[in-house]
Formats: C-alpha cells, structure tokens, sequence
C-alpha cells in the first residue's frame, strides 16, 4: 500500500506541475502564430486549468474505470466553487466582482448543471450526449471569446523555441502522469476497499483543482479576486462539456445511482446543485464575503465526510 501511495502522490504532482508547464508555453506557442490574445487567453486557460480532469478522465476509461469520469467532474466541480471559491474569500476578505457575471456566465454555469442532471439521470453518459456535450463546449468558446473581444492584443515576435521543446516534454509527462495516477487510484481503492467513484470525487478531484486554487491565489494578490472567480465558472463549465464528452466518444461513462442517502454519487450530484445554486445566489451583489466563503468550505468538509460514511 505504501508503494500504491508514494506512486500516486508522484504521479499526481508530475501531472499537475507538467499540465502548468503545458498551458505557458501553448500560450506563448499561440501568441507567436499570431491568434489573438483574447482567444489565446479563454482557450488555453480553460484547457489548462481542465487539463488534469481531462487527462486523468481519458485513462480512466482506458483502464475500464469510467465511473470515475464522473466522479472526478462532479468532485472537481463541487471543489472548485465550495473549496476553492471559499479559500478565495477567506484569503481576500470580500471578492469584489467588476463584471455582471449573471449576463452570460452564471446562466452558462446553470445550463452545464441541468445538463449533468439530465444526462446522469438514467445512470449513464452515451455517446450521443457526449456528442451533444461537445457542440455546447464549442459554442460556449465561441460566445466566450465573442464577448471578450475588447481585451488587449499581444504577440511574441522570436520563435519560442523553449516553449516547443517544454510543450513536448510536459505533454509527455501529463500522459505518464495521468497513466499513473489512475493505475494507482484503481489500487488504493481496491485496496481499502472503497468505490472507485469515491476516490474520484474526493482525491483526484481535489488534487486536479489545483491548478484552479493556484491561479486563484495569485489573482487576489494581484487585486484581481474577480479574475479568480471568472476561471472557476470557466473551469467548472469545460469540465462539463468537455471532460465528460471527450471520454464519452470512447465509451460510455456509467454511474451508480442507488437511490440510497449514504451513495456517493447521488451525494455528488446534490451537491453539485446545492454549490451551483448557492454560487448564483451569493453573486447576485456582485460581491462574495468572508463569511459566505466560510459557508462554502464548511459545506465541502460536509461533503467529504458524507462520501466517505
């Protein structure tokens, strides 16, 4: 077991630190074609921040363990708002927001939560609505960068070649890291004798918002909480669409659904609606303070405590 955890714990850190290493050079990579910073910017962050999500979900499913797909997403989900928003506000005291985020954002963060209790319902993830789920990812980008077409343009006039060779070798981590990861999730399951989705929705889900919680932290040191915010909902609304419909299109992705208080996943799912909901409850002042982010990271300790009963 030791050996399960050590390979876990390394595995985990190359696959966040490389997919970190990942999104700063595809973004100078990006700026030297000359797509515009906007589009850069929206594209690449929300891919990133995903990155770890996505990579852990696809080897899940190639090692037959596609309940953990969702449970990372709706894990990941659940902490990017109670954990991750919750730490932001305690460490900012109150989080400002300049942007009216219930134009476009919060609906969007909505719609991606009644998808999920829509496609969830019936225990499985088909193809079909993997596809469906894709085309939405598709159209949230375009209206994302639509929308933000006023932001400042940059570009990188020298070849990075520095930053092809570090996309290379961070890609080739992000796969080992991932491969790993999973391999060792399975183990450590088996081993304690826990539910795969169990593992997912905590562990991995935590350790995959990371990067979330990182560029979070920097964003209020730089007086810029409501950047931190932004990249959460962003986050939170790839995860849907795309880290469910991409692994979708290789297999469907199953849940257990028992109806049973004490079942993860419907766990998972409540929790979910109830950290959405209060999210757009919380923002309609365009403000979230120390003590509403104090409620999200009691209501996150509440979830884990509940999954692992």
């Amino acid at each position: 077991m030791f050996w399960y955890i050590l390979l876990f714990l390394v595995s985990f850190y190359c696959l966040i630190k490389s997919a970190d290493y990942f999104t700063d050079s595809a973004e100078n990579i990006g700026l030297y074609i000359g797509i515009p910073s906007f589009i850069v910017g929206i594209i690449i962050v929300s891919i990133g921040t995903s990155l770890p999500e996505l990579a852990s979900s696809i080897f899940s499913v190639i090692q037959n363990s596609s309940e953990m797909v969702v449970g990372n997403v709706l894990g990941s989900n659940i902490a990017n708002i109670l954990l991750v928003v919750g730490v932001a506000a305690l460490i900012s005291k109150k989080i400002n927001i300049k942007f009216d985020l219930m134009k476009f954002d919060i609906p969007v963060l909505l719609f991606s939560m009644f998808f999920i209790i829509l496609t969830l319902y019936d225990g499985i993830f088909t193809f079909v609505e993997g596809i469906i789920a894709i085309v939405f990812l598709g159209i949230y980008l375009y209206l994302s960068t639509k929308n933000n077409k006023n932001l400042e343009n940059k570009t990188i006039n020298k070849f990075p070649t520095k930053s092809v060779f570090i996309l290379i070798i961070s890609s080739m981590f992000i796969f080992f890291g991932a491969k790993y990861t999973i391999f060792s999730a399975i183990k450590l399951a088996e081993f304690l004798n826990i539910g795969k989705e169990v593992i997912a929705a905590s562990a991995i889900a935590l350790g995959t918002s990371l990067p979330e919680l990182t560029v979070s932290i920097q964003a209020i040191r730089k007086k810029k909480a409501d950047m931190a915010l932004g990249n959460i909902i962003g986050s939170n609304i790839f995860n849907t669409f795309g880290v469910l419909g991409i692994p979708a299109l290789i297999t469907p992705l199953v849940i257990n659904l028992k109806y049973s208080f004490f079942n993860s996943s419907l766990i998972s799912i409540i929790f979910i609606i109830v950290a959405t909901l209060t999210l757009s409850w919380f923002i309609k002042d365009r403000e979230i303070t120390r003590k509403e982010g104090l409620v999200f990271v009691i209501l996150y300790v509440v979830f884990l405590i509940l999954i692992y009963i």
